[in-house]
């Protein structure tokens, strides 16, 4: 009977209740209907012991990195250094929108601020240019979804922590992954471009703009490099290099370009903590969840009917794909991977998909999920940001999901494409 608290977990989601909320109540009410009032206690301590972790401490301070970097206005020269680069070709914001969230995923690594950070430049800016706005919004919604994928990233962390796997070597796994979505938003906007004879942004930039804006935006692009080149280096752990990745925006922002004041900082700090605490009571509750998880011995049935479909892999991990697609529409990323790695990745790994290789399948395959309707997070902030009907951007953002679901199958059929940089590196033997 206990395990019953899926399905009312489910209900307790599509009434509206807040996910935080869902995933205590219902495990919660069926333990009380059970008569195990000793494990409620568990529950709810595991609240916190879910959040009390070392590795965890990585995502306020990619949080606050993040924060001081849009405070300071680095966006702005990410978009510029962009803009010089292909602002000259057809559909240029369009693609500008993309590569600008290709690098400013290695910035913040998250999906939100990307697209309200870009999508407040961006979308007026492209409606201007003779874009739709929904469209404007549309591929803003579905470039984000690149900040999670590309190091740093706060789903891969808690994945690493949840799995016990090295946040180096899933970093370094997300890579190419994240670059393949990249480059086919890009070739799916070229085709949309010709198709509704979308116009360039401007005119080909000169030499000496793209050295300005390549030295303009110097600073900011080297804090990637930083952030790796010190994890690989063996200078710093993952969970250090989060600290100094704050530490260097707080620098480049108040003293090198001098584009933030003292006066901002408590503004940054106090929108880095209410981002950060929606977070981590999420990991907190989801890790409580993951406990009446266990005790109901939902793995153990949900492995048994899983392996009972079929015995090829190959068509196991395409209907896992189908679930997970189907998980990402209704629940956020990070705790659909608390929640549902634990299950999971133990079925695969016993089946010979390598953990790295099935933790990149997962995480990207729930990051898109952050674009799909209904209940995808940066739809509601790109409406939010666009003023454009959530409907309408699902319905624009349709060509987008189809070029990202490609690489979805593509990531997980050709495990190259996620291995052979940490292979290279070292990570994985």
């Amino acid at each position: 009977m206990l395990f019953l608290f899926l399905p009312l977990f489910l209900i307790f989601l599509m009434i509206g209740l807040p996910v935080f909320f869902g995933l205590l109540a219902a495990p919660g009410f069926m333990l009380w209907l059970n008569g195990q009032e000793r494990d409620i206690a568990l529950l709810y301590r595991n609240v916190y012991t879910g959040m009390d972790s070392f590795p965890l401490m990585a995502i306020p301070f990619f949080m606050l990195a993040g924060e001081l970097m849009n405070r300071g206005g680095i966006t702005m020269r990410i978009v510029e250094f962009s803009q010089a680069l292909i602002g000259h070709l057809r559909g240029g914001l369009a693609q500008v929108n993309i590569l600008s969230s290709m690098l400013f995923a290695g910035l913040s690594g998250s999906a939100v601020a990307d697209t309200s950070a870009l999508g407040s430049m961006l979308i007026p800016a492209m409606e201007k240019n003779g874009y739709t706005r929904k469209f404007a919004a549309a591929i803003t919604a579905a470039s984000s979804v690149i900040g999670p994928i590309i190091p740093p990233s706060g789903i891969m962390i808690i994945y690493a922590y949840v799995m016990g796997e090295s946040v180096a070597a899933l970093f370094l796994a997300g890579i190419v992954p994240g670059i393949l979505v990249g480059v086919g938003l890009m070739l799916m906007t070229s085709y949309l471009a010709r198709s509704n004879d979308f116009p360039p942004a401007a005119p080909r930039a000169t030499l000496a703009e793209r050295g300005q804006a390549s030295l303009r935006a110097f600073f900011p692009l080297l804090t990637p490099v930083i952030i790796l080149g010190g994890i690989l280096g063996g200078i710093f752990t993952p969970t250090e290099a989060s600290a100094v990745a704050a530490l260097y925006a707080f620098i480049v922002s108040m003293f090198i370009l001098r584009t933030m004041g003292w006066a901002d900082l408590p503004k940054v700090l106090t929108k880095a903590a209410l981002t950060t605490s929606v977070v981590l009571l999420l990991v907190g509750a989801a890790m409580a969840f993951k406990t009446v998880v266990s005790l109901s011995h939902a793995p153990e049935i949900l492995a048994a009917f899983i392996l009972s479909l079929s015995e090829n892999p190959l068509m196991l991990l395409f209907l896992i794909n189908v679930l997970l697609f189907i998980v990402g529409m209704f629940l956020d990323a990070g705790p659909a991977i608390i929640i549902l790695g634990p299950i999971l990745a133990p079925i695969f790994t016993e089946l010979g998909v390598h953990p790295v290789h099935f933790a990149i399948i997962m995480s990207v395959n729930l990051t898109v999920g952050l674009a799909t309707p209904p209940m995808g997070l940066v739809l509601f902030v790109a409406s939010s940001v666009s003023g454009v009907k959530v409907e309408t951007i699902a319905r624009s953002i349709l060509p987008f999901l189809a070029v990202e679901i490609l690489v979805i199958f593509l990531i997980t059929y050709i495990p190259a494409i996620s291995m052979a940089v940490p292979e290279f590196f070292g990570f994985i033997k």
